[in-house]
């Protein structure tokens, strides 16, 4: 499980469930547990002002990013914009193989939502 500090709990819970469809399986106002109903992977949501957090690591977010891979970027790039997400790149093509999109979560978290590119040869 990966948690990430959050100053916007409901919108954040938000971003991430309509964006990549996640199931909610706890839900209070410190804490938010995420569920990919697929793979079972979670991603926690905590205040950031929680007396769980380490008064030193209360900032904000840098230095990291997350990376959802799926099967298309598209459908994600065009939700993005329905809900009027922070798009900071648009989908592209990496010189590795991948086709990536660069969203901002409304923590400030860096979101990489990538799909390999079919038939990628890597040169």
């Amino acid at each position: 499980m990966t948690n990430l500090c959050s100053d916007h709990l409901e919108a954040s819970k938000s971003f991430y469930t309509s964006l990549f469809d996640l199931s909610v399986n706890f839900d209070s106002d410190w804490f938010v547990q995420l569920q990919d109903k697929k793979t079972g992977l979670e991603l926690g949501l905590i205040l950031r002002t929680s007396e769980i957090v380490p008064p030193d690591d209360q900032k904000s977010p840098q230095g990291c990013y997350l990376t959802f891979v799926v099967d298309d970027v598209e459908p994600y790039f065009q939700k993005a914009q329905q809900e009027n997400f922070t798009v900071l790149q648009a989908p592209h093509d990496t010189f590795y193989g991948q086709r990536r999109l660069f969203l901002r979560d409304p923590d400030g978290t860096l979101v990489d939502v990538s799909a390999p590119i079919p038939n990628f040869q890597f040169q």
